[in-house]
């Protein structure tokens, strides 16, 4: 008989619950352990996973699989086309190595947790579901109703206060349970992209997020919002696919930082891990957002515009508001996006070009490498006023004042739009006319009246 410890988003052996249960299960019942990890192509092509995450989940199985293999547990990789195909495949690999027992950690979106329901069908063996994902699992943080919160601010002080009640030390990786076992080279599920400059093991990843909770978090709440400035963690591809839990970014934090419910800046970047469980809860609590819905219902109704030629134009950064442009440069060519150009790029599409925000959605995922769809989701209907954002529909960013604002000097614009590298830092925000970069393609103003009449109009009677 044999144990299985199945990864999915969780591609690292540090603070593993469900490889640490394993572990002591095949210890205690003294049989083998394996690992199983299944890359579903069809899936990620459904959901507009982007190649790069594809490549870093790839690249962090190679590394994974060297570290299990030093530990006696073999690894496996198949491949499978949906989530739909799981069940069978899974049933086959349980005969053939003829499992006992198998734990996996839990995940919440709805065909995440529609696979587990079949596959805990299928299976004629226990199946160990473990939460890991999140440091409060959904249906922990409740109102005083007992039901879920749909307002950030106080959820995240109800989140601190049932953290306070629980033990979030993050587990020991699990110590070698049997001689060590050959490596093999892994068969590549994707075609090749660019990922250099990303953590791709969780050696690396725990280094990161040493450093920059070393050396840069205690000016976060300063230089967070400038994209000039490398002042954010990036940190978000690691917890995307796992090579970091978010148990071990709390405990570096605490232990390299002072945290105390102020404006610091680790306290801001807290704020930040816990906006990423709300997004999580919002989802598994309501699972419409996850089946693209809008949060707030009556936003159903508005009537988008949805001309083809100027969402091309967004996607290319070819606006003519350059930090929009630059941003989506910077998307495009990188696979990444400093967090407030997203919150720019997405009020424009969604404000000035008045297009649905599901369009912008699915174009993010598809570019990102740190796309996680509940954080995504929950980021594009805050900016499209669809969602659980306290703030009225009436907020709409001014393209030229949020560049001024957030790239004064004109740096940031300059290295993803180089048609304007010649202007000064007051010219770059408003170009005057050229051959070489596109004039605007909305007139903010008329925009933004525009939009604020779709919003009204559609807005529940009180």
């Amino acid at each position: 008989m044999t144990a299985l410890i199945w990864f999915r988003n969780d591609l690292r052996s540090h603070d593993n619950t469900a490889l640490h249960h394993a572990a002591r299960f095949a210890r205690e019942q003294q049989v083998p352990l394996r690992a199983l990890y299944i890359a579903t192509p069809g899936q990620w092509h459904e959901h507009a996973t982007s190649l790069r995450q594809q490549n870093l989940i790839f690249a962090a199985l190679n590394a994974l699989q060297g570290t299990l293999a030093e530990r006696g547990i073999a690894f496996d990789l198949l491949v499978a086309d949906t989530f739909r195909d799981i069940p069978a495949l899974l049933a086959k690999y349980a005969d053939k190595h003829q499992l006992s027992a198998v734990f996996a950690n839990r995940e919440y979106l709805v065909n995440e947790m529609q696979r587990d329901d079949a596959v805990a069908s299928r299976l004629s063996i226990p199946c160990h579901w473990h939460h890991d994902r999140l440091l409060l699992e959904p249906g922990t943080v409740l109102n005083g109703s007992d039901l879920p919160y749909k307002v950030f601010t106080p959820f995240a002080k109800a989140w601190k206060r049932t953290l306070g009640e629980r033990d979030s030390t993050p587990l020991r990786r699990p110590r070698a349970l049997a001689e060590a076992v050959p490596a093999r080279s892994l068969k590549r599920f994707c075609e090749p992209a660019d990922i250099s400059g990303w953590p791709t093991d969780e050696e690396a990843a725990l280094k990161q997020l040493r450093r920059f909770c070393q050396e840069q978090v205690q000016d976060y709440e300063k230089k967070r919002d400038f994209p000039a400035i490398e002042g954010t963690s990036r940190l978000g591809a690691a917890l995307a696919i796992g090579l970091l839990s978010p148990r071990q970014c709390l405990a570096r934090l605490r232990s390299e930082a002072e945290l105390a419910d102020t404006k610091s800046g680790a306290d801001v970047w807290l704020n930040e891990l816990i906006w990423r469980e709300f997004y999580q809860h919002v989802a598994f609590h309501f699972p419409r957002v996850v089946k693209g819905y809008a949060f707030k219902p009556e936003t159903e109704n508005i009537r988008w515009n949805n001309n083809d030629r100027d969402f091309q134009a967004w996607c290319e950064g070819k606006t003519g508001f350059p930090i929009v442009d630059a941003g989506m440069r910077q998307l495009r060519e990188t696979g990444w996006m400093h967090n407030r150009l997203r919150m720019i790029t997405a009020s424009f599409l969604v404000k000035d070009l008045h297009i649905d925000w599901r369009r912008g959605e699915q174009y993010f995922m598809s570019q990102l490498i740190d796309g996680e769809f509940a954080a995504n989701n929950g980021g594009w209907q805050w900016a499209a006023s669809t969602g659980t954002d306290a703030a009225p529909y009436f907020r709409v960013f001014n393209p030229t004042t949020q560049g001024q604002r957030f790239d004064p000097e004109g740096h940031f614009i300059r290295t993803f739009v180089p048609e304007l590298a010649a202007l000064d830092k007051r010219q770059v925000h408003s170009p005057p006319k050229s051959a070489d970069y596109p004039a605007p393609i909305v007139d903010h103003k008329q925009a933004r009246e525009l939009a604020i009449a779709m919003f009204k109009a559609v807005q529940p009677i009180r």
